[in-house]
């Protein structure tokens, strides 16, 4: 398990900042948790300046939640797992940014929610929600796949999903393909009658705005929509061979988090699904614990 001491006075905050939303909890060893907060979309691909506002946000309110004075922010440890900065360019960004804390601790999100889901300990995380991704930590080795972007990647995520939900709707309305179950949902969802109602809603949207029609997909695919049905199927046979690929390095654990992890779960393959299991803490406990680890070791340097 990684080491989880430190200084019982001082006050750590972990941040979980994703394509939908952005949390953070305050924790002190003495106390556990404070108090926690929510955000906006904090993924720098999709703008930096509304990640770091999403951060700020998401801090603020812990810190009201916790009962702490704004001031206290500058004597806070921060361990900031982000979607994103796996990214050379966009990992700099944030690194140089002038951030209020004490320290601050910058890692990806898949880092972060694999160190939460195993408690500290070696394992495998997928995350399934506005993207999805594969990480794997297993005697000190860190292996991860996936996490290339939407439009360029993120198979079997809610913002893939929709993104098929809403191509294959705009085909069927200008009868060029087949007919779906999806299409009178997407209209109704958009109020419109028309593709170019549709495709006008949606010019310049960000990958969260296709995520939120997933459950539409779902929705259909129990309906037994055939288009539907195919969607889903393609989404969990990629995340079925994602995990088939983590598990090559044989983790101990293998979980699954975001939104479309339970939905997904039932079209998994089944030698997939029977070996995921819950995650132990949520990603934010696992940018605590990256930041305690990274002081413990930092301050271990100092010593020697």
């Amino acid at each position: 398990m990684m080491a989880k001491s430190a200084n019982e006075d001082q006050l750590f905050i972990g941040i979980d900042g994703g394509g939908t939303k952005c949390r953070a909890t305050i924790y002190s060893v003495q106390n556990g948790v404070l108090g926690t907060g929510l955000g906006g979309p904090a993924n720098p691909l999709h703008g930096l300046e509304r990640t770091l506002e999403s951060i700020m946000v998401s801090t603020q309110l812990a810190m009201r939640d916790a009962g702490l004075s704004l001031e206290r922010i500058h004597q806070i440890y921060a361990g900031l797992g982000l979607a994103g900065v796996n990214l050379p360019s966009l990992y700099e960004k944030i690194s140089e940014w002038e951030h209020p804390f004490k320290q601050m601790f910058l890692t990806t999100d898949l880092h972060t929610a694999c160190i939460g889901a195993h408690d500290g300990g070696d394992g495998a995380v997928i995350i399934t929600g506005t993207g999805s991704c594969g990480f794997s930590y297993v005697k000190g080795q860190s292996v991860n796949y996936g996490g290339h972007g939407f439009a360029l990647g993120d198979k079997g995520s809610g913002a893939w999903m929709g993104l098929e939900a809403i191509k294959a709707a705009l085909i069927d309305l200008d009868g060029l393909g087949p007919k779906t179950a999806l299409t009178a949902i997407i209209k109704e969802h958009f109020n419109t009658d028309n593709a170019m109602g549709i495709a006008e809603q949606m010019a310049g949207q960000p990958s969260s705005s296709y995520a939120k029609l997933a459950r539409y997909v779902f929705d259909a695919a129990h309906q037994n929509d055939e288009i539907a049905l195919a969607i889903v199927k393609e989404g969990a046979a990629y995340v079925s061979q994602l995990a088939h690929r983590l598990l090559e390095n044989n983790p101990p654990r293998l979980t699954m988090i975001g939104g479309l992890a339970e939905p997904l779960n039932k079209w998994l393959d089944p030698a997939i699904a029977k070996l995921v299991e819950a995650p132990i803490q949520p990603p934010e406990m696992g940018a605590i614990y990256f930041a305690q680890q990274s002081v413990l070791e930092q301050n271990q340097k100092v010593a020697l």
